[in-house]
């Protein structure tokens, strides 16, 4: 997304969240000048983090949404939306190597919603696209909740420089979601043999075109890098079903831990650091999660934030 659209962005959502609060100061009886003093208040201010459990992942995935503010807190009407889960790999949902369908769905449904025009989804799989498209689930769920569905093609990649990047200078990058007026970013939480976890600055090496083994050296800073210049408006993490060993790919179902949870934040170090606890790893154990802490994608010290935690059952 482009640097003004983002700011429009970011004043749209204010706009949004200005005009809930004066909806419900009136409710409540609050005169105006009440309702500015109270702006500042932490109960009117959305947490950073919402981490909702058991429930069906559709429930999971809405509650969560509505906790940080709703998707209409990040997409307007007319918006194109770009959806991008992990879709890596031939695997089928249980086996959690890919993000589960029914969170991928419930999203692109919460984009329509709340007003957007059209809803890409995309990724570039390790394994051969049309059958991790198809075995994932993803296809046809995301499909069937009225999204533009498609492989990711050599043509779409545009070598773009990341000005501020410190390990990566440029890259060969997916315009769709460069183009896109917002970047949702839908990982699964699993386990990685060399980054020890998959999360959602990992996932974004999906939009990345070239030949990504040489993005493998100092994995860490260019996975940095390359989110600070994305920047997606919105992360959801999928751990519904996590795969706490043998990652990225998986296999073994003894391997896959049910967990029936969905953490939903802005910012994506954030959501990458409490990602990071549900394998017992402390946020500052892993050094991708802390220079997005430094580059300002997210406090990662979880104690400084606000989160909401809600069970559905």
């Amino acid at each position: 997304m482009k640097e003004k659209d983002k700011k429009d962005s970011i004043s749209r959502r204010e706009f949004i969240k200005g005009t809930a609060l004066t909806t419900l100061g009136l409710t409540l009886g609050i005169n105006s000048l009440d309702l500015v003093s109270a702006l500042a208040q932490d109960d009117l201010e959305f947490p950073e983090l919402s981490v909702v459990n058991n429930g069906s992942p559709a429930e999971l995935t809405r509650k969560a949404v509505d906790l940080i503010g709703g998707m209409k807190r990040f997409v307007s009407k007319g918006d194109v939306v770009v959806v991008k889960p992990n879709i890596g790999w031939d695997r089928k949902p249980e086996q959690a190597a890919n993000t589960n369908p029914d969170v991928v769905a419930e999203v692109i449904k919460l984009c329509f919603n709340a007003g957007a025009k059209k809803v890409k989804l995309f990724d570039r799989p390790c394994n051969t696209a049309s059958r991790c498209y198809d075995r994932s689930g993803i296809q046809k769920a995301a499909a069937d909740a009225g999204a533009e569905v498609s492989f990711v093609v050599d043509s779409g990649f545009v070598k773009t420089k990341l000005p501020e990047g410190v390990e990566l200078k440029s890259w060969w990058l997916y315009k769709p979601a460069l183009d896109a007026d917002v970047l949702i970013n839908v990982p699964i939480a699993k386990h990685h043999g060399l980054t020890r976890v998959t999360l959602g600055m990992k996932n974004l090496m999906g939009i990345m075109g070239g030949n990504r083994g040489q993005v493998h050296w100092n994995i860490d800073a260019k996975l940095a890098d390359l989110t600070y210049y994305v920047k997606p408006d919105l992360t959801i993490l999928d751990a519904v079903r996590m795969l706490v060993r043998n990652g990225p790919q998986g296999g073994n179902l003894n391997d896959v831990k049910r967990m029936d949870t969905i953490i939903a934040g802005e910012n994506i170090a954030t959501v990458d650091a409490y990602g990071a606890t549900l394998f017992g790893i402390k946020p500052e154990e892993l050094e991708f999660i802390k220079l997005g802490n430094e580059l300002g994608l997210g406090e990662i010290d979880l104690d400084k934030i606000r989160v909401k935690k809600l069970s559905l059952s």
